[in-house]
């Protein structure tokens, strides 16, 4: 096995046309978020049949098809990553796995390289570890890695666990782009869909000055009339927040 035979792969189950479509939607243009990414056109279904296909190769193998400019190569390299960390034995051979994700976080960058690993390895990893590498990706200025703080604390929030997903949630609530805004919003919405009192309690004295965009994503579930009041910016009565009692910062010692 090498990676001239993944690519191989990706590139039989290719397709002109939905690469030009892939391309178009995920900002590839000039200035654009995914300026210069490169799409082959294969569906994430068909990647990920890939992956489980290779999910025995080697670092070196993973390597360079996660430094590919070929999107389908980075994303099907994650896939494999994923798979070969849900199997790994022992913590040594996970944290293996996380080394590598952490060293290869450059070429992770479009929101759906993000969405589709980071909870699923670096989440799950840091479980029952300090998080603090979280806040500090949060507060890096780097648009991914931001990304990749909040995304990760899906696997938290699945758990009933929210501070930290709270707590990340507050430091980017103004940042100023859309793919972040979005984030914190669908993170928000998850845990709202597991304690609607926890998300109206942390949305009482931020919902009036939050990005719309966030706020919209984080209500979606709500009633109707509930929704359109939170929208119009109306006086929403809210229970004492229970944020508070969630310990900020870095949440496991």
């Amino acid at each position: 096995m090498n990676s001239t035979d993944i690519i191989h792969d990706l590139e039989l189950a290719g397709n002109p046309e939905k690469a030009r479509h892939l391309s178009r939607f995920f900002k590839t243009g000039k200035g654009e978020y995914g300026e210069g990414d490169l799409f082959l056109g294969v569906t994430v279904p068909e990647q990920r049949n890939i992956a489980r296909k290779y999910q025995q190769a080697s670092p070196e193998i993973l390597k360079e098809l996660i430094t590919s400019p070929w999107h389908e190569c980075r994303l099907t390299a994650l896939f494999i990553l994923v798979y070969q960390f849900e199997h790994r034995k022992t913590k040594e051979e996970q944290k293996r796995c996380i080394d590598f994700y952490i060293s290869h976080t450059d070429y992770i960058n479009n929101w759906d390289l993000v969405d589709l690993s980071c909870y699923k390895i670096l989440g799950k990893w840091l479980a029952d570890k300090d998080r603090s590498l979280l806040y500090d990706w949060a507060r890096c200025g780097h648009l991914w890695k931001q990304r990749i703080a909040m995304v990760s604390c899906m696997y938290f929030i699945r758990q009933g666990d929210f501070c930290d997903g709270l707590s990340i949630a507050d430091i980017l609530l103004q940042h100023p782009h859309d793919l972040i805004q979005k984030a914190v919003g669908w993170l928000l919405r998850e845990i709202g869909k597991k304690d609607k009192q926890t998300l109206t309690a942390f949305l009482a004295n931020r919902y009036t000055s939050m990005p719309r965009t966030t706020l919209r994503y984080a209500i979606e579930h709500f009633p109707g009339e509930e929704r359109k009041n939170y929208l119009s910016r109306t006086s929403v009565k809210s229970k004492e927040s229970l944020h508070k009692k969630c310990k900020r910062g870095n949440s496991k010692e």
